[in-house]
C-alpha cells in the first residue's frame, strides 16, 4: 500500500515569539516492510534547519531555530511511503517469553534498537506493581512471544475505554490504568510497562494509522491523527514485532512508523524551547491517504 501523508502543525502565539529552538521528528524512518519514496518539510514563515542526531531510539531528527519574531508558526511534513508488511503469524517454533528475556539480557548489540536498551523503566514509563500484576496474567514465561503479545494487546483493547478527554500527554501509565480510560499513548505505555516488568524488551512506536470512514460516508481530509503502539523484540530471528493495543491488532499494512524510542519523550513529533510572554494555541491536522 502506498500512502500520501500530510501532517500540519500550526502554533498561534498571543504575543510575538522572539526565539524558538525545536526538535522535529516528523520524517518516517526506513523499516522492514516500509520505505519512504519522498519527503518534504516546509516551515512558515521560515527558520534555520539542520539534521540532528537522535538522543535515544530511532528517529529522523531536524533541529529548527527561529530567531525573528513570529506570531504564527506552521510546520508541514509531507511524505510518500510504501508499506508492504504482512500480518505476523505465531509459530510453534517461536521463542517463549522466558527465552526472549534471556536472549535480550545476553545481547551485545550496541545499536539504537538493541533489545537490552528496552528492558528497563524509562522516564515516562516507570515500573508499576499494579500494571505488572495485571499484565502478568497474559505473560506466562513458557508462552510463545507472539501469542502472548497479541493476547495482552487484545485484553487492553477490551477492558479500556478510548477517551481523549481522560488524560494528558504527560499522564503516567498508573493513572490511565487506574481509570481504565485513555488514548493510544496510554494504552501503549501500559502494555510496555507490563512487558518490561516481566523482563521483556518493549519499545514505543509512534507514527500513523490509516483510518476508514464509516460506511456510506466520505473520508474527511485532515481527520486522521498520530498514533502509538508497541514493539516487542521476539528474538534474533523474528526481531521486533508490532502490536497495537488500542485496536487489539498486529502492526501491519495500515501502520506507518515515524520513530521508535523508550517512551513518548524520546520521539515526540515536536519539542523544544520557545521564548515568549504569552500563551499559545496548537492545531494539528493529519491526513493519511492511500493512493495505490
Amino acid at each position: 500500500m502506498r500512502y500520501a501523508i500530510r501532517h500540519v502543525t500550526r502554533f498561534d502565539y498571543d504575543e510575538p515569539v522572539a526565539f524558538a529552538r525545536c526538535n522535529l521528528r516528523l520524517e518516517p524512518i526506513e523499516w522492514p516492510g516500509q520505505r519512504v519514496e519522498r519527503y518534504a518539510l516546509t516551515i512558515l514563515p521560515g527558520g534555520r534547519t539542520k539534521p540532528a542526531r537522535a538522543q535515544a531510539g530511532l528517529a529522523n531528527v531536524v533541529r529548527l531555530v527561529i530567531e525573528s519574531a513570529v506570531e504564527v508558526l506552521t510546520i508541514e511534513s509531507v511524505a510518500d511511503v510504501v508499506v508492504e508488511r504482512l500480518i505476523p503469524m505465531p509459530d510453534p517454533s517461536d521463542p517463549t517469553l522466558r527465552e526472549i528475556g534471556e536472549m535480550a539480557r545476553a545481547s551485545r548489540d550496541l545499536s539504537a534498537l538493541s533489545p537490552a536498551a528496552y528492558l528497563f523503566p524509562s522516564p515516562r514509563i516507570p515500573i508499576d506493581d499494579g500494571i505488572a500484576d495485571w499484565c502478568a496474567q497474559e505473560l506466562d514465561p513458557e508462552r510463545g512471544g507472539l501469542v502472548a503479545a497479541i493476547a495482552l494487546a487484545q485484553r487492553i483493547q477490551r477492558e479500556f475505554a478510548f477517551d481523549p478527554a481522560a488524560t494528558l500527554v504527560d499522564t503516567l501509565p498508573a493513572e490511565a490504568f487506574a481509570n481504565r480510560h485513555g488514548v493510544c499513548q496510554d494504552f501503549a505505555q501500559i502494555m510496555i510497562c507490563g512487558l518490561r516488568a516481566a523482563g521483556l524488551p518493549a519499545a514505543y512506536a509512534s507514527g500513523y494509522l490509516r483510518t476508514l470512514p464509516p460506511p456510506g460516508e466520505e473520508r474527511l481530509v485532515g481527520a486522521d491523527a498520530t498514533h502509538a503502539w508497541v514493539l516487542l523484540w521476539c528474538g534474533p530471528t523474528r526481531g521486533w514485532i508490532g502490536v497495537d493495543p488500542t485496536n487489539g491488532i498486529w502492526m501491519a499494512e495500515d501502520h506507518v512508523i515515524v520513530a521508535i524510542g523508550r517512551d513518548y519523550g524520546d520521539i515526540a513529533p515536536i519539542d523544544g524551547v520557545v521564548l515568549g510572554s504569552g500563551a499559545q494555541a496548537m492545531d494539528v491536522s493529519v491526513d493519511v491517504a492511500p493512493v495505490g
